[in-house]
């Protein structure tokens, strides 16, 4: 049997049907006018009915004829968008929607990098991004709002899986006329009397914090942020040092003052930084297709 209509005039119908209008539907589709108006008189045409009554004031209405065609166009429509999906997962192309989260400290490093190296390889894959704490992120991933997380290993519930990436070396970062700024490499017992700004997330700080609770003394925590790069600048301007895993790109802060970076020699092994989901999701392949991308360029 011959179809008398294509998927493209039946889009064009439906959305005319919804708006009323042509010239609003040429907006919402990015469609000339005269093609949409042509492609519905052919519609008209082959189908051998009126769908609309075209009244200028008042724009377009449906016929009878329209509205039972109406109906059926959403369901064909509908059909023909489940159909292309389950083409794309018989060939095994990677596409839909990956909603990805990301530690917030770190999140404007390697997200928007991520993202636009994806997108290129993967058209048919539109991914959104979301800065959370390392709770939320837990919270998140449970309730659904995002698929996968890129965070850190540090106190990972059972119920979730971690693909490792690389492992982060902590370092202590100084301004350059800090006192300790010259050191090849710092001990903990060398911070000891000087001034701290923590970076004070949810147990993140109790991870940097964790550096001094193995050899007694206690760090004096002079300022505390949320904000990397606000403890940059606090950094940069003398308010302490701080200590970090992920090392931003470029030595400034953002008010442009230098930054020094010196690795922290410690107990406590390096933190591993890597893709966190649900059990079960390893298998998808918009997964494993982004894991492969991190492991490539977060190395």
């Amino acid at each position: 049997m011959q179809l008398r209509f294509t998927l493209r005039q039946l889009e064009y119908f439906t959305v005319t049907a919804q708006t009323g209008s042509i010239a609003a539907t040429s907006r919402i589709l990015n469609v000339s006018s005269p093609s949409i108006s042509t492609a519905l008189s052919q519609l008209e045409k082959d189908l051998g009915a009126a769908l609309f009554v075209r009244r200028r004031p008042q724009g377009l209405s449906l016929t009878e004829a329209g509205r039972t065609l109406s109906t059926q166009a959403e369901i064909v429509l509908n059909d023909a968008s489940e159909l292309t999906r389950m083409a794309g997962m018989v060939s095994h192309s990677i596409q839909g929607h990956l909603q990805l989260g990301c530690l917030v400290s770190f999140a404007q490093i390697v997200v928007p990098k991520l993202r636009r190296s994806f997108e290129a390889a993967h058209p048919a894959v539109k991914l959104s991004q979301s800065e959370l704490t390392q709770s939320e992120i837990f919270t998140a991933l449970r309730q659904g709002d995002i698929d996968l997380a890129i965070s850190y290993a540090i106190d990972l519930p059972k119920d979730l899986e971690f693909q490792a990436i690389k492992s982060l070396p902590p370092f202590v970062m100084l301004a350059p006329d800090h006192p300790l700024a010259n050191n090849k490499i710092l001990t903990v017992e060398q911070l000891t009397g000087h001034a701290m700004v923590l970076l004070d997330l949810p147990l993140s700080s109790d991870y940097f914090l964790s550096f001094f609770s193995r050899t007694g003394p206690r760090p004096i925590i002079a300022e505390r942020t949320k904000d990397l790069a606000v403890a940059r600048s606090l950094v940069a301007n003398g308010f302490g040092y701080s200590v970090i895993n992920y090392r931003p790109i470029g030595t400034h802060a953002p008010d442009g003052k230098p930054l020094i970076f010196v690795p922290l020699e410690s107990e406590v092994p390096p933190l591993p930084v890597g893709l966190l989901s649900l059990k079960g999701l390893t298998t998808r392949r918009i997964y494993s297709a982004f894991l492969d991308l991190c492991r490539e360029e977060m190395k």
